[in-house]
């Protein structure tokens, strides 16, 4: 099995063929028969997590097991605690509630490489930087989430997925999971293969 994480940048595809001639994950990633697992939107930035396993994938997409996806949003405005607490608690998107999720605000901007090509802001308007950590994965959810409640995002990217992480990476590049990192993906996804392997 092969396991690898991406830091996809702005503007590319989670696919490896585009008709229309944009970038593509072939544009970054020669590894043969990985397939990513999830996705991020061509807006979005971030960890991406490619594999050939199949079982592995399923799991880690099945929203019943409850994965946790962290995410770092620059929003338009300030947050006020009203807000904060509606995106803990939960917002009404599509007519549905979404899942509780963990939210604060970044004490400062994080340290992040400049995205190409920059966002938009407007000179009157302050941003704000907050950190979504969720446990489901709708389409374009953190998104919505912040509109929801006023707060336009103007940027975003994933920077946790379980247990692994950006750190190390810069903005375009990937590697292969250690046997480490790999091992801590599996135990997260299979937890009971470990407690069967300890009490046989």
């Amino acid at each position: 099995m092969q396991y690898l994480i991406f830091f996809k940048p702005f503007g590319v595809l989670t696919q490896f063929t585009d008709t229309a001639g944009r970038l593509t994950l072939k544009d970054y990633i020669s590894v043969p028969s990985v397939y990513p697992v999830g996705r991020l939107d061509r807006d979005s930035e971030g960890l991406l997590l490619l594999s050939d396993d199949g079982k592995l994938k399923a799991r880690l997409l099945d929203p019943r097991f409850g994965h946790h996806r962290t995410y770092w949003v620059q929003v338009e405005g300030l947050p006020s605690g009203t807000c904060l607490k509606a995106l803990r608690q939960g917002v009404l998107i599509q007519d549905q509630w979404t899942r509780p999720a963990q939210v604060r605000v970044l004490p400062s901007d994080p340290d992040l490489p400049p995205r190409h090509p920059p966002i938009r802001e407007r000179l009157s308007i302050p941003t704000s930087w907050l950190e979504l950590t969720l446990t489901e994965g709708r389409n374009r959810q953190v998104r919505r989430m912040t509109a929801a409640v006023g707060l336009p995002t103007l940027r975003l990217i994933r920077v946790r997925l379980g247990p692994l992480h950006l750190t190390g990476l810069d903005c375009g590049q990937w590697r292969f999971l250690t046997p480490e990192e790999v091992g801590q993906l599996r135990q997260e996804c299979f937890p009971q293969q470990r407690r069967h392997r300890t009490h046989p």
